[in-house]
């Protein structure tokens, strides 16, 4: 039965209900007397009575007048089998009336039940189509992935920019799918599976959409944790469902983003083999080798965490290519931000260059986000166009977070603050190959950030030498040794440079060999990959507890050589130093300029 049929049943069963409804209402309305039978013969002896309606067990009548009490109807039991005989000689109009109907017992007994039947079933569906629980045990094994076609992803390649070289490792898929026969001529097969790996934010999920819509084919979207439920077996049929109806619209796209949360690596967790989410993954490892690739159907799928992914899922005929989204260098950005500043209103200084200048290290996510951040902003002010301050002022949002201007600072900790944050600028400015210090603030910002120094790297890099990384340790020991140089005293808030500066350092002893103590040596692994700081993972010792004593003591070495350095720096710098920290105090915040043109020394008085 099709629903368009399903749903003129339902019209049926509504204006049937309506129909009986209302003629009980309308019944109901006139008011009727119940009579005995003595007030009826009574009433016919006098020539009161209008019409009545005879059945097997009652009598029913119109009256000429109103009762006493204003009924004009009334209602008896029929006593006299022979009312005929009482009614003829007084003109009264007689008709009868059959009790019982099969029709009538149907509308009226089974027509509620119908309607109640039909009403829970809507309500089902309804649940069904929103993943509700009462629609999930009717469709519990059907695929829940939402089917685009190239018109509804509205995305193509054009859309998606900063990562040229993914871009092109996909486009012989889109080939692909447009003609298949093309590609197989000599015996090739298209890869079954394109895994795409990067950090979040990179643009992974809009490199699949704008595949679909190149490709001009239906897109299955889904999510890994969508094939996992409460219930043992439902993975595996959600998988089975799924390729099943790709099958049936080849050429298609299947896209499962968020991969690790069903392809984790089997026998990790405590169930075993009878794990739900192995079952679901055997299933899926099954569906890979059992499709042909020649039917054009494609899988693509997402993560960034490649590293916890099952071995057999990314073995050759399974997800035969992995296409690394990674952030986007200075170019990339470029072209991110020019894709994004279309849909804004700009002023006219406002360059993607100097943008990207800005933001090292942004996803395309971030950067999305940025251009919206100096809208609002140019919106709030009332302005007519978004500006570089605009652009100024949502990076230090995003980097160093929102301001805090009711955090008060008494002047002995405003003036900590100061010398610490002109301690870090200095030393940077002094030290060849350092960042470019962009900004020098003391107004709090985000959840402890008492101050922050936001320096600009002039050209993206991959590969840093040990001066390079000793330079960067020496800048982030300036805040700690100026206080130090100033004060006498040291404080708390140089806890983060303290972190950040035994990481380098430890790094450099274990990882990168540049201790001569211990030598060209890896004790650890790195097990970060690309992922980036926010997501390492514990690193793996192979060393006993002598060599880590003596990479403590290493490690200890370079920290404090950093910071000694640091103090040689600023105690030869230390009129300029206070010079800048009181003009800071003043006006809260330096910027690239005001820092130049102060950090410059005097000439000596004649």
């Amino acid at each position: 039965m099709t629903r368009h049929a399903k749903i003129n049943i339902l019209y049926f069963f509504a204006a049937a209900f309506a129909v009986l409804l209302v003629h009980e209402l309308a019944m109901f309305g006139v008011q009727t007397r119940t009579i005995p039978w003595s007030e009826f013969e009574q009433l016919v002896s006098q020539n009161k009575v209008e019409s009545v309606q005879v059945s097997d067990r009652f009598v029913q009548g119109a009256l000429k007048e109103k009762l006493p009490s204003g009924e004009t109807r009334f209602q008896t039991t029929r006593v006299d089998p022979d009312i005929a005989a009482l009614l003829q000689p007084h003109g009264v109009k007689v008709t009868g009336v059959i009790e019982s109907t099969f029709l009538r017992d149907l509308l009226g007994w089974t027509l509620p039940i119908l309607l109640f039947m039909a009403v829970w079933w809507f309500v089902i569906r309804r649940m069904a189509e929103r993943g509700g629980m009462g629609g999930g045990l009717m469709s519990i094994g059907k695929s829940r992935a939402k089917v685009y076609m190239e018109a509804n992803t509205g995305v193509t390649f054009e859309d998606v920019a900063g990562v040229d070289e993914a871009k092109d490792e996909l486009r012989e898929v889109v080939d692909f799918l447009r003609d298949p026969q093309r590609h197989s001529r000599l015996g090739g097969r298209m890869p079954k599976g394109v895994l795409l790996v990067g950090p979040p934010g990179s643009g992974k999920t809009l490199l699949a959409k704008a595949v679909a819509g190149e490709a001009h084919v239906p897109f299955f979207s889904i999510s890994g944790s969508e094939f996992v439920e409460m219930f043992v077996g439902v993975g595996a049929a959600r998988v089975r469902d799924l390729f099943e109806q790709a099958r049936q619209k080849a050429p298609a796209i299947i896209f499962i983003d968020e991969l690790d949360a069903l392809g984790r690596a089997r026998n990790a967790g405590f169930a075993g083999g009878h794990d739900e989410k192995e079952q679901t993954l055997n299933q899926l490892l099954v569906e890979l080798d059992g499709f042909d690739t020649t039917t054009g159907v494609v899988l693509l799928a997402a993560t960034n965490r490649p590293e916890i992914l099952d071995p057999a899922l990314l073995r050759a005929g399974r997800f035969d290519r992995q296409v690394l989204v990674d952030r986007p260098d200075k170019p990339g950005r470029i072209q991110i931000l020019q894709v994004h500043l279309r849909r804004v209103r700009l002023a006219p200084e406002v360059d993607a260059e100097k943008i990207a200048a800005l933001t090292p290290g942004f996803t395309g996510a971030d950067l999305a986000n940025l251009v919206n951040e100096a809208a609002l902003r140019a919106t709030r002010r009332g302005g007519e166009a978004i500006t570089m301050a605009d652009f100024d002022h949502a990076v230090e949002r995003l980097v160093a977070g929102l301001e805090k201007r009711n955090r008060l600072l008494n002047p002995r900790e405003r003036e900590i603050v100061a010398y610490h944050e002109m301690g870090h600028a200095l030393v940077a400015l002094a030290l060849p190959g350092t960042d470019v210090v962009h900004k020098v603030s003391i107004i709090p910002r985000g959840i402890g950030a008492l101050g922050y120094t936001i320096q600009r790297p002039t050209e993206d890099r991959f590969l840093m030498t040990q001066e390079e990384l000793e330079n960067r340790m020496a800048v982030l020991m300036g805040g700690r040794a100026a206080e130090f140089l100033v004060f006498g005293h040291l404080s708390t808030g140089a806890a983060d440079d303290l972190r950040r500066v035994t990481d380098i350092a430890r790094a450099m002893v274990v990882r990168y060999g540049m201790s001569e103590r211990l030598g060209n040596v890896a004790y650890e692994k790195d097990r970060q990959g690309f992922l980036g700081p926010g997501v390492a993972m514990p690193a793996e010792r192979e060393y006993g507890p002598d060599t880590a004593s003596v990479i403590d003591h290493e490690v200890k070495a370079i920290t404090d050589a950093a910071f000694a350095r640091s103090v040689e720096l600023l105690r030869a710098r230390r009129e300029v130093l206070d010079r800048t920290a009181r003009r800071l105090l003043e006006r809260e915040t330096l910027d690239e300029a005001e820092l130049k043109a102060l950090a410059q020394p005097r000439p000596a008085a004649a």
